[in-house]
C-alpha cells in the first residue's frame, strides 16, 4: 500500500513538473486580488434585481417611482430591467429617464409634489441625484435607493476576467504555433508582422467582396485567404531553414520585414474599415450560454487539439525528436525537413488566424497591428516552460505563460502603474519567473 502511494505521488509530481509556472500564476492572481480589494456595486440586471426586491418588500406600490440612469449600454440595461420588474410587481406611476444631470433634474421637477416618491439609480449617479434633491424642496422626503456596496477584488470581477481572457486570445493562439517551432530549436520573429498582414488582407478582401454588405460566405473566404497567405509565408521561412540551412532567426527576421512592408503596401498606409457588423462576431461576440467570448472558445479548442497532437500522436513525438537531437531523429527515420516545414507553416497559419481575430475585434485591418507581438508570444512560450534549446516544452504550459503575462499587465493597469514602468516590471517578472522555474526543475 505504501509503495502504491509513493508511486502515485511520484507520478503526480512528474505530471506537474512541466507546469511549475501554474503556481506563479496563482500567486499573481492572489497578489492582484489583494491589491484591488475595494467596494463594489452591482450594475445592469443584477442591480435592477436588488433594487426591485427592496422596493417590493417596502410595499409602497402606489407611490411614484423615477428610475434614473445614464445613456450607456450597462445603465440602460439596469433601467429597462428595473422598469420591467416593477411593472410586473404591480407598481404604478413608474417613470424612467436616461441621460445626464440636466435630464435628471427635469425628470425630478416633474415628479408629483404630494407623496413620497422613490428615486432608483446606480451608485455612480448618487452625487448628482442627491444634489438635485437638495435643490428641490418638494423632494425633501423622497427615498433615494441604490445598490448596496460589498467588498470584492476588482481583479476578480467577472467582466475583468473575461477581458483578460479576450485580450490574451490573439497572443495565446499564435503561441501554439510558436511552441512547436521553439520545441524544434527554432524561432519565428515574423508572427507580429504576419498578424498585421493577415488583418489587412482579411479587411481588404471583405471590402472587395462587398464591404458592409458582405455576407457570411464572403467573410469566411476573406478569413481563409488571409490565413492561407500567412501560412505560405511561414512555409517559405521553413523552406529557407530546411533547404538553405539559414538560421531561423535570420530567415524569419527577413520575413518579418517583408510581411510588414506588404501590409503597408496593401493598405496604402491606412486602416481599412469597410466591414459589416457581423465581421465582429469572432472577436467581440460572446457565447450566450456561458458568457465567454467566441475568441476565447477558439483559443481553448486550439490548445486542446494541440495538447492531444503533441502528447498522443506520432507527429508530436517527431517534433520533440527533431528538437532534442535532429541527427538521431533523422537516423531513426524521421523526415526532419518535413517536420520543420510543418511547424513553420502551422505557425504562419495561426499567426494569420490571430490577425483575423484582431481584425474582428477592432472591425478593421491596419499595418500597425501586431507590433511587438512576436516578443510577447515568445515570452509566453518561454515562461510556460518551453526550452529555447529545443526538445522540451508543453502546449498547456504555454497557455499558462500567456495568462501570466496577461495577468501582470491587467493587474498593473488596475493598480495604476505607468505604462513605461509596466515594461520594466514585466521584463523583470518574466526573467524571475523563468529563473525560479529552472531552479525548481534542477532540484526536481
Amino acid at each position: 500500500m505504501a509503495l502504491e502511494m509513493m508511486n502515485l505521488v511520484h507520478g503526480l509530481r512528474r505530471r506537474m513538473s512541466g507546469y511549475g509556472m501554474l503556481g506563479v500564476l496563482l500567486l499573481l492572481c492572489v497578489l492582484f486580488s489583494v491589491l484591488t480589494l475595494q467596494e463594489q456595486f452591482a450594475t445592469g440586471a443584477d442591480a435592477a434585481g436588488e433594487l426591485a426586491d427592496v422596493m417590493v418588500d417596502d410595499g409602497r406600490r402606489d407611490h411614484p417611482v423615477l428610475i434614473v440612469a445614464r445613456d450607456s449600454a450597462d445603465e440602460r440595461e439596469f433601467l429597462e430591467a428595473l422598469d420591467s420588474r416593477l411593472n410586473e410587481a404591480g407598481f404604478t406611476g413608474v417613470r424612467t429617464v436616461a441621460g445626464g444631470p440636466p435630464e435628471f433634474r427635469a425628470a425630478c421637477e416633474a415628479l408629483p409634489v404630494d407623496g413620497q416618491p422613490f428615486i432608483a439609480t446606480l451608485q455612480g449617479n448618487l452625487p448628482s441625484v442627491r444634489a438635485i434633491q437638495g435643490s428641490l424642496p418638494h423632494l425633501e422626503h423622497a427615498t433615494i435607493i441604490a445598490p448596496r456596496a460589498y467588498r470584492w477584488p476588482t481583479f476578480l470581477l467577472a467582466d475583468n476576467l473575461r477581458n483578460i481572457a479576450n485580450q490574451i486570445a490573439v497572443i495565446a493562439i499564435v503561441a501554439v504555433g510558436m511552441t512547436l517551432v521553439i520545441i524544434t530549436a527554432g524561432i519565428d520573429l515574423s508572427v507580429g508582422s504576419l498578424i498585421a498582414l493577415s488583418a489587412v488582407v482579411c479587411a481588404w478582401l471583405v471590402q472587395a467582396l462587398g464591404g458592409q454588405a458582405a455576407g457570411p460566405g464572403a467573410l469566411f473566404v476573406a478569413a481563409l485567404g488571409a490565413m492561407i497567405l500567412s501560412g505560405l509565408a511561414g512555409l517559405f521561412s521553413g523552406a529557407m531553414v530546411v533547404r538553405f540551412r539559414l538560421p531561423p532567426f535570420i530567415a524569419t527576421l527577413a520575413m518579418m520585414q517583408v510581411a510588414s512592408g506588404a501590409a503597408y503596401i496593401i493598405a496604402k498606409g491606412r486602416p481599412i474599415y469597410d466591414a459589416p457588423e457581423a465581421f465582429t462576431t469572432l472577436g467581440r461576440g460572446v457565447d450566450p450560454m456561458v458568457g465567454l467570448p467566441w475568441a476565447v472558445w477558439l483559443m481553448l479548442v486550439l490548445y486542446g487539439v494541440a495538447h492531444v497532437v503533441m502528447s498522443r500522436t506520432a507527429l508530436g513525438r517527431y517534433v520533440y525528436a527533431v528538437g532534442g537531437n535532429p541527427e538521431a531523429a533523422r537516423l531513426a527515420g524521421v523526415r526532419t525537413g518535413g517536420v520543420l516545414l510543418f511547424v513553420y507553416a502551422l505557425c504562419g497559419v495561426l499567426a494569420g488566424l490571430g490577425g483575423v481575430v484582431m481584425a474582428s475585434q477592432l472591425k478593421s485591418g491596419a499595418p500597425t497591428y501586431g507590433l511587438m507581438y512576436e516578443l510577447y508570444v515568445i515570452a509566453a512560450v518561454v515562461v510556460g516552460g518551453t526550452s529555447l534549446a529545443g526538445g522540451e516544452g508543453r502546449v498547456l504550459g504555454t497557455l499558462i505563460g500567456a495568462f501570466i503575462i496577461a495577468v501582470i499587465q491587467n493587474g498593473m493597469n488596475l493598480t495604476n502603474v505607468e505604462s513605461y514602468t509596466q515594461k520594466v516590471v514585466l521584463g523583470l517578472v518574466i526573467l524571475g519567473a523563468v529563473l525560479l522555474d529552472r531552479l525548481r526543475a534542477r532540484r526536481g
